[in-house]
């Protein structure tokens, strides 16, 4: 390090545990971050202050005015502009820090893409929102032995959890009872932001503890015994931090049995939120300018830039991404989806 960079971190480096040694370790370091949301935000604003030498954010969804509550990284004009995260986050982050390699990608975590988008991270962090990614981010963290942090907030509620494969208890320990993995950790019915809200203070809470236990591993200083997990409501003032015993059964790190990676268990449609649905298109490039234009002239309400296109459809909203995947806004019905993206874009 030079001396400029020796100022910018030097709070950083004084602090013993870190000292300029890790400092130059964390430099030197690569993560991801898969979802860039409210924990994704704030955690990825964390970790580029912090001087994490490269950072990979994976995101699918695009910015809107109902984000700005709570993602620390996103302004007005992200919204208007309908900009997807990945290309926000990666803009406003390389204007915090320089030293930082920053990269936005736009898309899902699937098992197709797991080893391109992870494999070359230090350390994997959870900012999505279903347990879908989050068992697939675990299939590939157990078997390729790579540390990852789980975290979720919704409402004044919070939780993390770091995972040292073959160490610690895994996600699938915590969340999967005995049986097919397609049966398990997907609870029915359970609150979400959609449903109950979020405050703001919850994901910065957790955030920015999955962002120490991050900065822990990358300079060799996490430990076994830190793989608690910890759960906060930050209405009440209330934490609890528990010891997860690993489980002989589990699916993962016990039979090793990787469902989720083997792409045995993510479904093709996902319901992403209230009242929407994602579709998934894989091998499929669209011309955004073409259709855009063929759209316009039928009639419709179109807006879109180099990322994604709109349509509105009232009451339905169709958002339609380079990749083939889109976003249908109105229904949770995933069949009147899938009639409504193959009207407008094609079977």
């Amino acid at each position: 390090m030079d001396d400029h960079l020796r100022e910018r971190y030097s709070r950083q480096i004084l602090f013993e545990p870190i000292g300029e040694e890790g400092q130059e370790r964390l430099r030197q370091s690569k993560a991801t971050i898969i979802g860039c949301g409210a924990l994704g935000s704030t955690l990825a604003n964390l970790l580029v202050r912090a001087g994490v030498g490269h950072l990979r954010i994976v995101d699918r969804d695009f910015v809107e005015a109902s984000n700005l509550q709570r993602q620390s990284l996103f302004e007005e004009a992200d919204a208007q502009a309908l900009l997807p995260k990945a290309v926000a986050a990666e803009r406003r982050l390389r204007c915090i820090n320089s030293d930082v390699e920053v990269q936005g990608v736009i898309g899902d975590l699937t098992s197709a893409n797991a080893e391109e988008l992870l494999g070359d991270s230090a350390v994997l962090l959870d900012g999505t929102d279903n347990f879908e990614t989050r068992l697939l981010i675990n299939d590939y963290a157990v078997k390729k032995s790579v540390p990852w942090v789980y975290a979720a907030v919704v409402s004044s509620h919070g939780l993390t959890m770091p995972i040292h494969p073959g160490e610690s208890a895994c996600l699938a320990c915590l969340v999967e009872e005995s049986g097919p993995a397609e049966d398990s950790g997907m609870r029915a019915n359970e609150p979400t932001c959609d449903t109950v809200g979020v405050l703001g203070p919850t994901a910065g809470v957790i955030a920015s503890l999955e962002a120490a236990y991050a900065i822990k591993i990358l300079v060799g200083k996490s430990e076994t015994q830190d793989a608690r997990l910890v759960t906060v409501d930050v209405w009440t003032g209330r934490f609890q931090s528990l010891r997860i015993p690993r489980r002989d059964d589990c699916r993962a790190c016990g039979e090793r049995r990787f469902s989720y990676l083997q792409g045995e268990a993510q479904p093709r449609l996902t319901m992403c939120g209230r009242d929407s649905v994602q579709i998934h298109e894989r091998r499929r490039r669209l011309d955004l300018a073409s259709l855009g234009r063929h759209l316009a002239a039928a009639g419709g309400h179109v807006r879109q830039n180099d990322f994604l296109l709109r349509l509105l459809v009232p009451p339905y909203e169709l958002t339609v991404f380079q990749d083939g995947r889109a976003i249908i806004k109105g229904t949770r019905d995933p069949s009147l989806a899938r009639s409504i993206y193959a009207r407008y874009v094609g079977a």
